[in-house]
């Protein structure tokens, strides 16, 4: 995908003459103002401290530098969006809570919304209580559908769920981590008795990243639904193998800043073509 394209082409006919290409016009004008909705990912939660959201290292809306999100990639190629960066993803927040999340962006007429939602749909105390499928997907297809009645000339992005049985893999051979995923009861529809090989434990992780899949997929088809002006990173982000090194120290969970700027890198590059004001 270019990324640094200039705003005209230059052709020289045979006269010598200037004209502009079109190639200008299939890029997309910079937004005015852009909204991060979501979970704790993009809340930047536990990525600078200890359980606190960092909003400014949010792979989406953060403006921290060296996380480079893409508030701040967007924000460098021309002056439109600076201070327009709203962040309305809350920690915790699951299917349920899109909607309200939407709204926010609505009121604040977003020309650029991004989504990571879905993983607290999953990371619930017992398999049984995980969200299914058909709720999920009612609930996203209902968000989505207001977006594109409220905002029609919004762009949205829609970042896949991170794959939890990568978190189990990088982590469960390390004694803090399970240390903390116990003391914490974090995820422990994924994350109870981490060091088990015993077959239902196994078969249990299987099906709590199955039922991520199925989320990530449900995603897909509900931006499909909403036409060209919607992109995914087909699935980017769930195939991440991230490290444990890229994970908070504070809970093993959350990514920390590092991981933050690895979700900004994979995402910005799996979206839109922005058009670039300072060339």
């Amino acid at each position: 995908m270019i990324r640094h394209v200039l705003t005209a082409v230059v052709l020289v006919s045979g006269s010598g003459s200037v004209t502009s290409s079109a190639a200008a016009a299939s890029l997309e004008p910079l937004p005015g103002v852009m909204a991060a909705l979501g979970d704790s990912v993009s809340a930047g939660f536990n990525a600078c401290g200890w359980y606190v959201s960092c909003t400014s290292r949010s792979w989406s809306a953060g403006d921290n530098a060296e996380v480079r999100s893409h508030y701040v990639r967007l924000a460098e190629r021309g002056p439109s969006l600076r201070g327009h960066n709203r962040n309305f993803a809350v920690p915790g927040a699951t299917s349920a809570d899109l909607m309200g999340q939407v709204d926010k962006a609505i009121a604040e007429k977003a020309e650029y919304v991004t989504i990571l939602l879905g993983a607290q749909d999953a990371c619930v105390p017992t398999e049984a209580a995980m969200t299914p499928v058909a709720l999920f997907r009612r609930r996203v297809e209902a968000a989505m559908g207001r977006l594109r009645a409220e905002l029609p000339g919004a762009r949205v992005f829609v970042a896949s769920i991170p794959d939890l049985r990568r978190l189990w893999q990088v982590g469960k051979d390390n004694a803090i981590a399970r240390t903390f995923w116990g003391l914490g009861r974090i995820c422990q529809a994924m994350l109870a008795n981490p060091t088990s090989t015993k077959r239902a434990d196994v078969q249990r992780r299987a099906r709590v990243r199955d039922r991520v899949r199925d989320f990530n997929r449900e995603w897909a088809r509900a931006c499909a639904a909403f036409g060209p002006r919607c992109r995914t990173d087909e699935g980017a982000v769930f195939a991440y193998r991230f490290t444990l090194a890229q994970v908070s120290k504070w809970d093993y969970f959350h990514p920390n800043s590092e991981g933050q700027q690895i979700l900004a890198d994979i995402t910005f590059d799996k979206g839109f073509d922005w058009s670039n004001d300072t060339l």
